[in-house]
């Protein structure tokens, strides 16, 4: 049995992913914030295989200990996905510097600090994939046409550390390849949750224009990328990041 921890995994994108591991007959730990995991997981009750975590990623001194603990209780894992992200949704003129560097120490050292120490127990193996996400903001600007009145753009530190996890996760590519360990990253395009298409179909019509294929993804269609690129079926694929996202990013 393949055993997978998914970190941000009782998120909208998140979900799926989860869904999509544990029905393949794996050992899936969904780890999100205090309280979440267990709330969503409260209503899956057709889905075996799922333990429900707590952890914010974003606390750097407890990331050692925290997957320390995880080891122990339930061994090295064959992948890990980790869809965790903040932002600020500031303004960019509103944007303070250490709001700034608040976001960019959570969503790059954290993210770093945790990657590193997952990787190092899948080296010491010699097995393991590791799939962080980053999103279409990582390669391109937003579009202001997009946004109505009242409505922020993406913010400028979100589009910066996405382009920080691709980057991230070359270099560890390159660092762990030869000890066994793959690591990639995902770019989904748009996904807006539930909330925002129920609340603002207009900003999602936009969206959809967008994309060559005129619409916004599901979220289902994020979790067979990352299922490939957990997989054996992606044995000789490291370094690259992989496009979710309708074609949004080919024009």
């Amino acid at each position: 049995m393949k055993n997978y921890w998914v970190i941000g995994g009782a998120g909208w994108l998140g979900r799926p992913v989860v869904r999509r591991l544990a029905s393949k007959g794996s050992s899936v730990l969904c780890a999100d914030l205090p309280g979440r995991a267990v709330e969503w997981l409260s209503t899956e009750n057709d889905v075996a295989g799922i333990t429900p975590g707590d952890f914010d990623a974003f606390q750097a001194d407890a990331i050692a200990a925290w997957v320390a603990d995880r080891l122990d209780e339930g061994g090295i894992p064959d992948g890990v996905v980790n869809l965790t992200y903040a932002s600020t949704a500031r303004q960019l003129s509103d944007l303070t510097a250490e709001e700034f560097d608040r976001v960019n120490h959570g969503n790059l050292t954290c993210t770093l600090l945790l990657t590193r120490a997952i990787a190092d127990a899948m080296a010491s193996r010699g097995s393991g994939s590791i799939v962080l996400f980053s999103s279409m903001y990582g390669g391109l600007s937003p579009d202001p046409s997009i946004y109505g009145p009242g409505m922020n753009p993406n913010p400028i530190e979100y589009g910066v550390n996405k382009a920080g996890i691709r980057q991230m996760a070359r270099y560890l590519a390159v660092h762990y390849g030869p000890m066994g360990v793959r690591c990639n990253s995902i770019s989904p395009g748009p996904f807006p949750n539930a909330t925002i298409q129920e609340r603002d179909p207009a900003f999602v019509s936009r969206l959809s224009s967008k994309v060559p294929m005129g619409r916004v993804g599901n979220p289902e269609e994020i979790a067979g990328a990352v299922a490939f690129l957990l997989g054996q079926d992606s044995s000789f694929i490291t370094g690259i990041d992989l496009p979710v996202d309708g074609g949004w990013t080919a024009w």
